[in-house]
């Protein structure tokens, strides 16, 4: 039944919120998003740079039982996923999470959600960028790193300037060219575990009960691991901002969503199960050239270390274009309900062409500070968003616990997608988050990631409660 009388306090389900939708005629953001995009985008989004550049510190310390640590914060970005695509199918919003959060929470922590994944986006192109060119300028001996940095800017700039429509055909073949190499890795490497991959011998359980065991470094590597593995997941989340702007967006949000388990289960777990199977964990290639490059070469396939090589590189780049594409819709979201400068909501020609230049400029500085302070300035901008995702999953989880009452009792036509056993996995989740804290505590590199971010989102919680007082006077 729905209410009548201005005295009941209103549910987080129909909390009112300024979203894009509202922005005047013609300044809103376009549907150039086909099916065939955001579906692409699902399938290739889990294939990050953290997974074929992140992956070989996780194995080096945990060892074969890497395979474990990522099967449990797989667990964990499973029921995070199904909670944001719950709220993301009720409510679609290229703001995603944080519009959530405003409308679950408050207007300071979509605020702080924004503003804190805004920065780790931002930072994340410079980081993917650099990371890019050092692989570029190894094949091209003499080029300047910094050229090839500028060069994938300008370009990824330049493509979501235009249409959104040119973020989703980058994004399609890209993560095309992903699912296709990862999927052909983990065929040759189910082959050679078997023992029928041509020039091969089934390696049987050697590499991983052998070299100090499943865990050679004990519940400590296991922890190092499992902390690596959970920010190998970071930027999942771009499917729920890129659903806002597709034809069909519920539906788009659900499928991803649905087929998030079998994703992950198969090119995350899958992938680290064939590795360590097949290459000593204590491997020096395995860190120095990566895990992927490493067993192909420990395979003898002619010329398959370069070319997975190729497709690092095109997971740095689609990284690089993903994380310009959400940083701009999360910063023009936020601006359009009222959270940030007035001048970063300019629509023109569906695109916030604004907020896209706004967020290349912040990721090109990041590249300048690497390149002039990087003992320190950079550092401490690599510090402070160290845990980001990790208070974006936070938020996530308090959303949903305090939006799924208000779905339940005002608009269940909109529970299009369902949180498992709820609210038992919720709470399970937050379990989950907070032992992730507990445990980044007690490691010295990661204690002083979660100071950091803990600090930045602190600061951002007293900004957006003093925006919000703000604007609520005025």
């Amino acid at each position: 039944m729905s209410r009548t009388t201005p005295s009941v306090e209103p549910s987080p389900a129909d909390t009112p919120t300024r979203s894009e939708s509202a922005a005047p005629a013609g300044d809103s953001l376009s549907h150039g998003l086909k099916q065939r995009h955001l579906s692409m985008i699902a399938l290739g989004g889990v294939i990050g740079a953290g997974l074929f550049v992140g992956s070989g510190a996780g194995i080096a310390a945990a060892g074969p039982s890497i395979v474990i640590a990522y099967a449990v914060s797989g667990l964990l970005v499973m029921l995070v996923m199904r909670m944001l695509g719950e709220m993301s199918a009720a409510y679609p919003s290229s703001g995603s999470f944080s519009a959530h959060a405003e409308r679950a929470i408050g207007p300071w922590a979509g605020f702080t959600a924004g503003w804190s994944f805004w920065v780790l986006l931002c930072t994340a192109v410079g980081l993917e960028g650099i990371g890019a060119a050092k692989i570029v300028s190894g094949w091209l001996p003499g080029t300047p790193e910094w050229a090839w940095v500028a060069l994938f800017m300008v370009v990824f700039c330049a493509a979501n300037l235009a249409a959104v429509k040119n973020f989703g055909e980058f994004e399609f073949w890209f993560a095309a060219l992903k699912v296709g190499a990862i999927t052909l890795f983990l065929v040759l490497g189910v082959l050679a575990i078997l023992g029928v991959l041509p020039g091969s011998d089934a390696p049987g359980l050697s590499n991983l009960t052998g070299d100090g065991g499943f865990l050679p470094n004990g519940s400590e590597g296991l922890v190092i691991g499992l902390l690596a593995s959970v920010f190998a997941y970071g930027g999942i989340e771009t499917v729920t901002i890129a659903a806002a702007e597709s034809e069909k967006p519920v539906e788009g949000v659900s499928k991803a969503v649905r087929t998030a388990m079998w994703r992950i289960a198969l090119f995350y777990i899958g992938s680290m199960a064939v590795i360590v199977t097949l290459v000593p964990w204590d491997d020096k290639a395995v860190v120095e050239k990566g895990p992927y490059v490493a067993t192909l070469d420990h395979l003898g396939i002619p010329g398959a270390g370069q070319l997975m090589n190729v497709v690092v590189l095109v997971a740095l780049l689609s990284a690089m274009n993903a994380n310009i594409y959400g940083s701009s819709r999360i910063a023009f979201s936020l601006v359009a309900r009222g959270q940030g400068p007035k001048a970063l909501g300019k629509v023109s020609g569906g695109v916030p062409r604004a907020a896209v230049l706004a967020s290349c400029v912040f990721g090109f500085v990041c590249v300048v500070l690497s390149y002039w302070r990087p003992d320190d300035v950079f550092a401490w901008l690599l510090n402070m968003i160290g845990a980001v995702i990790l208070v974006v999953w936070f938020f996530i989880a308090v959303s949903q616990l305090r939006m799924r009452r208000g779905l339940e009792r005002e608009a269940p036509e909109k529970l299009v997608v369902r949180m498992w056993a709820f609210p038992v996995l919720t709470w399970a989740a937050l379990a989950g988050m907070a032992a992730i804290f507990i445990l980044m505590a007690r490691q010295p590199d990661t204690r002083v990631q979660l100071y950091s971010t803990g600090g930045m989102t602190l600061f951002l919680a007293v900004v957006g409660y003093a925006w919000q007082r703000t604007r609520a006077r005025d």
